[in-house]
Parts: C-alpha cells; sequence; structure tokens
C-alpha cells in the first residue's frame, strides 16, 4: 500500500517522542465514555489516521485483542521532510500484558545496525523506513527482535507541544541539572508545559551520556503523558486531542480496535517498565553504527515475550 507523506516538519522539530499519543487514543489516556460522546473521533480514526500496512495480519491481530492475549505496537517518530520519505528518528516497541496488567517501553537506538529487510544488506534500523516506509520498518524490527508486531503508530512530531499543552501540563523525575537559556531543569520531579517539555527531550550537549540520556528522557515523556491523559477526566478535552492526532499520528488501528484496548488492556499503564537496547559503538567506512551484541537482542526478545 502505498504510503502517505506525513506533513513536512522543520529540521528543529525532529524529536523523538513518539506516540504517546497512541496511548491516549487507545484509551490508557482517554475514558472509553470520551468515545462515545465524540462521534467525530470516529471518523477522525478511520479517515485520517488509519493507514493499513501489508507487513501487518489485521486479522490475527484483531483475533490477539479479542482474547486479550499480550500485544506489541512499533512507535516510530518520523522526521519528514519536502520531497523526502524522511527517517525514523525514534524507534520504540510498547508491549501490552493485560494479565499481569504491565507495560513495557523498550528503545532501539537508531544507529543500530542491522539487517535491512527487502534490501538485504546491514545499516542503521532508522534507514528502513527511509528505504520502505511503514512496511520495511516494521518488518526490520520484527526481523532484528524476531517478534511479531501486531499495530504500529507513525507520529510526527510536531504536534507535541500542542498534545501536553492540550493536557495542560505532564510531571516527570528529571535526573540532572541544567539550563538551556530559557528554563532551569533541576533534579526530582518537574512540572512542564509543552515548550518545556520539548526544551526536555531535545537536550542532549549537556548529558553526559549523549543520545541514550536523551532517548530516557523521551521514554519519561511518554509515561508522564500516559499518567497526566489517565487523570484527565474532562472530556471536552477530547475535541482537541483527537485533532491533534489526526493531523500527526498515522496507524493502523480502527476506531474498534482502539475501543477493544479500552476495556482490556487500559489497567496496564499501572506498571510501566521501560529499557534501552545497549550495544557498542563502531565506525564502517567512516559511518557511525551501534553494534548490539546477539545476548542483548535475545535478552530483549525474551522481555518481549514475557520470559525475561
Amino acid at each position: 500500500m502505498e504510503e502517505k507523506r506525513l506533513k513536512p516538519k522543520k529540521a528543529k522539530k525532529r524529536w523523538i517522542l513518539i506516540s504517546l499519543i497512541i496511548l491516549l487514543v487507545i484509551g490508557i489516556g482517554v475514558g472509553a465514555y470520551a468515545f462515545s460522546v465524540y462521534n467525530g473521533a470516529k471518523k477522525t480514526v478511520n479517515e485520517q489516521m488509519n493507514e493499513p500496512v501489508s507487513s501487518i495480519d489485521h486479522t490475527v491481530t484483531k483475533k490477539k485483542v479479542k482474547a486479550s492475549e499480550p500485544l506489541n505496537i512499533l512507535l516510530l517518530g518520523v522526521d519528514a521532510r519536502e520531497n523526502d520519505s524522511g527517517r525514523s528518528d525514534a524507534l520504540m516497541v510498547l508491549s501490552l500484558e493485560p494479565k499481569g496488567d504491565k507495560m513495557q517501553l523498550i528503545s532501539i537506538p537508531r544507529d543500530t545496525r542491522t539487517t535491512i529487510v527487502g534490501k538485504g544488506f546491514e545499516d542503521k534500523i532508522n534507514h528502513a523506513y527511509a528505504f520502505g516506509g511503514t512496511d520495511m520498518a516494521v518488518e526490520t524490527v520484527e526481523n532484528f527482535l524476531d517478534i511479531e508486531l501486531d499495530y504500529y503508530v507513525r507520529m510526527n512530531m510536531e504536534g507535541l507541544k500542542e498534545l501536553v499543552d492540550e493536557l495542560g501540563t505532564i510531571t516527570v523525575n528529571n535526573e540532572i541539572e541544567w539550563e538551556d537559556g530559557k528554563y532551569h531543569f533541576t533534579k526530582g520531579p518537574i512540572e512542564m508545559d509543552g515548550e518545556k517539555t520539548m526544551r526536555f527531550v531535545r537536550m542532549r550537549k549537556q548529558d553526559p551520556n549523549g543520545d541514550f540520556g536523551r532517548t530516557k528522557r523521551q521514554r519519561q515523556v511518554i509515561e508522564g503523558i500516559v499518567q497526566r491523559g489517565a487523570s484527565v477526566g474532562t472530556i471536552t478535552k477530547v475535541g482537541g486531542l483527537m485533532d491533534i492526532l489526526g493531523n500527526n499520528m498515522a496507524t493502523n488501528m480502527e476506531f474498534s480496535d482502539m475501543q477493544k484496548l479500552l476495556t482490556g488492556y487500559k489497567d496496564t499503564r499501572k506498571n510501566v517498565e521501560s529499557y534501552q537496547m545497549k550495544g557498542s559503538g563502531t565506525n564502517i567506512d567512516g559511518i557511525y553504527y551501534l553494534q548490539v551484541p546477539d545476548e542483548e537482542i535475545s535478552k530483549v526478545h525474551d522481555m518481549i515475550e514475557g520470559k525475561g
């Protein structure tokens, strides 16, 4: 199926914070009642957001959802520019385990070297989207971790600031202190609006852990939005949230899928675990890659499959 191009974004807006939003849409953030009240939500999801992909068998996924089986969702934060399909600036696998009321957020570093499915050569994993869109990204991540993905969510980061502002604020536990000329980020719990959230996730140079530290802050923001979304009882916000999502998100979920996830998977947010895959940096032909050892891949596979 032909990929629908996301709206072009300025380079400075290419943030790796991916679709927490989907969590809100799924109902981890917004109540089931909201969906029944806002009939426009169904139209937004099915007509604006929904993009099926051939790499995921929707019939199999529907059966898993009906039986409340564990689900794996690929979260893609995409940097799409004019006349360019873009690259996935962030990749995470969101695993939902309804019977144990558990959610896992696993980050795959964008420089991870792996085989690009459909191309037959090794490259950075985030290049899969540039080569073959969502389908190739899905197949490459499935091959890399030896897992089955049930849904994907592709997010244009342009809407992140709007999303947080629509929710009001989010709170995260900041681990390092720094200033960026406008905000002073102190250690400990900090409350942030949309602009401050963007600055929180984009900082890298003052973080001793570089990209790894930034990716961790992305996961913190995802968790912060999920928790904030779950505590927002005002269904008047749903219309605004859906408008933001409709303009910035694509997924193979249908509205009916989201409704079912509302009932069977909403409590997974009670126990959120996050993890970032580890590896060692290397240069090959002058290009930087992250080499992830086989034992680390096996560890993450087992975590997702419920064996870790």
